[in-house]
C-alpha cells in the first residue's frame, strides 16, 4: 500500500511508537496519578516526559500548562466552549476544518458572534482583513496553521502580533503543522494551541493536546476523577488536572512521546525538507496532466505537504476508488471534513481529491502515483467506472 494520507492520521509509525506502546500495556498498565505503587508511579513519569518533549517542540515555559486530549478536535472545542461566552465575538477564517466552525455554529445558537473572513481562491488570508472584522466586543482569533485541503499556510506569526496590539486571544488549529513545521507559542503570540498527536508528531490514535497560556482559566468540558485534590467537590484549579478529568491514555501517551523523541532524532528540518521536496516533485509531475487541477498556492515557502486536486469529468470519490483498488494507493476523496474551505474554493459540489505526504513516503511512490494518474487521465469515465466502488465523499 502506497499510503498518501498522512493529513488524516500519519502511517506507519516509527518501530520505537510500537515499541512503547507495548511496553507501556505489558509492563505498566496502571493509572497515572491514581496510586503510589511503582506501575502508577512509572505511568505518571511516561505522561510527565511526554508534557516536557511538547513543551520544549512548542517553546512552552511550563509543562504543565499543556493538557492531553483525545485529538485536536477535542481539544479545540475545549479551547472554544472553555473561552467563549454570550455576547463576545470571534473572527475565524473561511478555510477552517470542522473542529473548529462546528463548536462556533453551536456557540452562536447560544449568543456568540461569529465572523469568518474570506480567503482567496489559493486559501490565503489577508491580516488586514481580519484587523477590519474586529469589533468592540471581539473576543478571540481562531486559525488554522495549515488548511488540511490546499496545504496553504496561514501568516500565524502576523496574525498573533496584530491580536497582541488589540488585546485578543489567539488560538491555533496546528492539526497539519505540529511536528512538521516551527510552533513558538511565545513569539508567535499564541494563547491557546491545539494539536494532534496521530500526525506529525506520530503518536498512536487517541492523542491530543492543548496549550493554555498562563493566567488564561477556561471553563472545563467534563468534571471527575482527577487523582488530586478529591476532596474538593468541583474540579480543582491546579492544572493539568483541572482539564484532564479520568484516566488518561497513557500508553497512547507513551507512543506519543517516543513520536516526539523521533522527530527530535530526525530533525524537523530534515523531515520538513524530505516532505516538501516529494510535494514539489508531485506538483511538477502533476502539471503536465491535462485533465488534472491543482487547488492551493503554487509557491512551496507557503504550502504544507498537501495537495488537493480534481479530474476533469470525473467525480472524486470514483477517483479515490480506483486509486485504491487498482493502484494500491491510500487517498483522501471528498470535502474532507472542511466543507468552508470547499466553498472557498468553488468546489463543495465536486469535491477533491487529496494526496498528503509523509516522512516515510519516497520519490518512487510520487513516480508511482503520477503514472497511474496519467492512465486515468486518459481513461473515459465512463469506461473507469465500471467495475469500481465509491470511496468515502465525507
Amino acid at each position: 500500500m502506497i499510503y498518501f494520507d498522512s493529513a488524516a492520521t500519519s502511517w506507519p509509525k516509527p518501530v520505537e511508537v510500537l515499541q512503547a506502546v507495548e511496553y507501556c500495556l505489558k509492563f505498566v498498565g496502571a493509572n497515572p496519578g491514581r496510586a503510589g505503587h511503582r506501575m502508577a508511579v512509572e505511568a505518571g513519569r511516561i505522561v510527565d516526559e511526554a508534557r516536557e518533549l511538547l513543551a520544549v517542540l512548542f517553546n512552552i515555559r511550563n509543562p504543565d500548562r499543556i493538557v492531553f486530549t483525545l485529538n485536536a478536535t477535542e481539544a479545540l472545542n475545549l479551547a472554544i466552549k472553555g473561552l467563549l461566552k454570550a455576547g463576545d465575538h470571534v473572527i475565524t477564517s473561511s478555510m477552517e476544518h470542522n473542529s473548529v466552525t462546528r463548536p462556533l455554529h453551536v456557540l452562536q445558537g447560544k449568543g456568540v458572534e461569529v465572523t469568518k473572513v474570506p480567503c482567496d481562491g489559493e486559501g490565503f488570508i489577508r491580516v488586514k482583513d481580519i484587523e477590519a472584522a474586529i469589533k468592540p466586543n471581539t473576543a478571540a482569533v481562531i486559525i488554522t496553521h495549515a488548511s488540511n485541503v490546499t496545504g496553504t499556510m496561514m501568516p500565524v506569526t502576523e496574525i498573533g502580533q496584530l491580536c497582541k496590539r488589540k488585546g485578543l486571544y489567539f488560538i491555533v488549529d496546528a492539526a497539519q503543522t505540529a511536528g512538521v513545521f516551527e510552533l513558538d507559542v511565545r513569539f508567535m503570540g499564541i494563547h491557546l494551541l491545539a494539536f494532534p498527536g496521530h500526525k506529525g508528531l506520530y503518536g498512536p490514535p487517541g492523542t491530543g493536546g492543548l496549550y493554555i497560556a498562563e493566567g488564561l482559566e477556561l471553563q472545563p468540558l467534563k468534571e471527575g476523577g482527577t487523582g488530586s485534590n478529591s476532596e474538593l467537590p468541583g474540579q480543582p484549579d491546579v492544572l493539568p488536572e483541572r482539564y484532564e478529568s479520568g484516566t488518561l491514555n497513557s500508553a497512547g501517551i507513551a507512543g506519543l512521546a517516543a513520536g516526539l523523541k523521533f522527530i527530535r532524532r530526525e530533525g524537523m528540518e530534515r523531515i520538513r525538507r524530505h516532505e516538501l521536496e516529494l510535494t514539489r516533485r508531485f506538483l511538477e509531475g502533476v502539471e503536465g496532466i491535462k485533465g488534472i487541477t491543482v487547488y492551493g498556492p503554487k509557491d512551496l515557502h507557503n504550502r504544507a505537504p498537501v495537495v488537493s486536486f480534481s479530474m476533469k469529468g470525473k467525480k472524486a470519490a470514483l477517483v479515490g476508488a480506483v486509486l485504491d483498488q487498482k493502484y494500491n494507493i491510500a487517498c483522501r476523496a471528498g470535502l474532507h471534513c472542511a466543507p468552508d474551505a470547499h466553498r472557498t474554493l468553488g468546489t463543495l459540489e465536486q469535491k477533491l481529491v487529496r494526496f498528503s505526504f509523509s516522512y516515510f513516503n519516497n520519490e518512487r511512490e510520487v513516480d508511482y502515483s503520477l503514472n497511474a494518474l496519467r492512465e486515468l487521465d486518459a481513461t473515459a469515465p465512463e469506461k473507469l467506472a465500471a467495475g469500481y466502488g465509491k470511496s468515502c465523499g465525507c
